[in-house]
């Protein structure tokens, strides 16, 4: 099924470039989201078994895939009002909406590979779709937002690559070549330390620039800001989550080795940093994608943090990541809708957005109560068992710091959504008020409590999922 799912997949996305006609490029993207659901339905039905060799159907994979495929609905019904409002050419449609089922396709199968050089090809394919969703504006901005993208993503891609070269080097006195994970683990007390360090500072730093972490993070800002809103919603959720796969999948083998401790100090820096970083930038953003993209870049050192802590914060990182891509998503649906009547992303040029949209507004206030992770959100429960793991390993100082930071991140934060919301906007015409309808806030209210939701009251077997997922990993 795994192989005639991709076949089926990557079809549609060329058909869909090709074809010129607004009616089957409206029906393709629709018999795409059947297909992917179709696809997600099999995978958990097929729990547990693997296919084609490379993909298993494991507990991660299955979690993640069904957060894309949730996401993927609301990213498909808010990119066909995108296009029907923006009045795209036949040419920027096609390409825009190939780009989406390709970059869900790959995400998807990247999720679910089990093998560290499968993943590299599919996380590569996620730079090419992407490139094409941040340059959908033809314009210079775009162009410029695209190249960044290109060239960083292209150094991670080489990093990675030649982080799976060390990692074949450090397996050579295990007598196997096999890089999948499921072999590296079994073998974890037989690869050379040496080449492993090397291989894991490559790979981690090369998955940075997906997942939205320092060192490589920059890459993910300016694409979030120039692609459209619904693109931006599955670049800083699910493909983040991407990056998140690719270190954590790598960090279950190292964390079986006695270089696990070298391994958190690595990860606990860069996640500090990030949360530093992008302290830095909320307090003097001015553009609201961009403030939504730095408050993705805290919320990844966040679940880093948990990662670096152990114990139970490994149940948090993942808890984390899931409602993340929910909460961060319909923030960047609901911009699409702010920019319509707004024509702007400067945050001092927009305001009383509660008189011009209340629907929409609400969906802003509840998603930076969310983002904020203040109760009863469900990134609260997260945030709090990542602040537990922390305080349990001692690292006190880091916590005191960390919080400290979040501190002036929710007072930027807040300052600027309470703006947006309350505040009249400067020199805005009333007469050119374009009137929203509340049902596209409606995908943003379901995604909104469905965080709400898992972190609260999570269902028995999404519980198993995540707990099987850290299974391997050590106490």
């Amino acid at each position: 099924m795994m192989l005639l799912y991709l076949i089926l997949a990557y079809s549609i996305a060329i058909v869909l470039f090709i074809n010129r006609n607004k009616i089957i490029n409206f029906s393709l993207i629709g018999l795409f989201l059947l297909l992917q659901w179709g696809f997600t339905i099999y995978a958990c039905f097929h729990f547990r078994s693997s296919e084609l060799d490379y993909f298993s159907f494991d507990s991660l994979g299955i979690l993640l895939l069904l957060t894309l495929s949730i996401v993927s609905v609301p990213a498909v019904i808010h990119s066909l009002i995108y296009i029907k409002d923006n009045k795209d050419s036949a040419q920027s449609r096609g390409i825009y909406f190939a780009a989406i089922a390709g970059l869900i396709t790959s995400i998807g199968a990247g999720y679910l590979s089990n093998h560290i050089a499968v993943t590299w090809i599919f996380t590569e394919l996620t730079t090419l779709c992407a490139s094409a969703l941040i340059y959908h504006h033809r314009n210079k901005l775009a162009l410029e937002g695209t190249w960044k993208y290109i060239f960083i993503c292209a150094i991670s891609i080489t990093f990675i690559f030649i982080g799976i070269l060390f990692l074949s080097l450090s397996l050579i006195h295990a007598g196997s070549s096999d890089l999948s994970f499921k072999n590296l683990l079994a073998n974890s007390d037989k690869l050379n330390p040496f080449w492993l360090r090397l291989s894991f500072l490559f790979i981690f730093t090369g998955f940075t620039a997906k997942l939205g972490l320092v060192p490589m993070y920059t890459a993910g800002i300016d694409a979030k800001d120039k692609a459209p809103g619904p693109a931006s919603a599955l670049l800083s959720s699910v493909l983040m989550n991407l990056g998140f796969v690719g270190i954590f999948r790598f960090y279950v083998i190292i964390a079986n080795t006695p270089l696990q401790h070298w391994a958190n100090l690595v990860i606990g820096i860069a996640a500090f940093l990030s949360i530093f970083v992008a302290t830095v930038y909320m307090v003097k953003v001015k553009n609201i994608k961009r403030m939504f993209a730095y408050s993705s870049i805290e919320h990844t050192g966040l679940v880093m943090l948990g990662i670096a802590a152990g114990g139970i914060g490994y149940y948090a990182a993942i808890l984390h990541v899931v409602l993340h891509a929910f909460v961060k998503s319909s923030l960047f649906f609901q911009y699409n809708q702010l920019y319509k009547v707004f024509q702007t992303k400067n945050i001092y040029q927009i305001g009383n957005y509660f008189k011009y949209n209340t629907t929409g507004a609400m969906v802003l206030l509840l998603g930076f109560i969310s983002a904020a992770a203040m109760p009863p959100s469900g990134l609260f429960v997260s945030e709090f068992l990542i602040f537990k793991a922390l305080f349990e390993a001692n690292q006190i100082i880091v916590l005191i710091a960390v919080l400290l930071l979040l501190t002036m991140i929710i007072w930027a934060f807040g300052k600027n959504i309470f703006k947006i919301l309350f505040i009249p906007a400067v020199g805005f015409d009333e007469k050119t008020l374009i009137v929203i309808s509340p049902w596209e806030s409606a995908t943003q209210f379901v995604l909104l409590a469905g965080a709400v939701y898992l972190g609260l009251n999570p269902p028995v077997q999404f519980v198993q999922l995540i707990n099987e997922s850290i299974m391997q990993l050590p106490i």
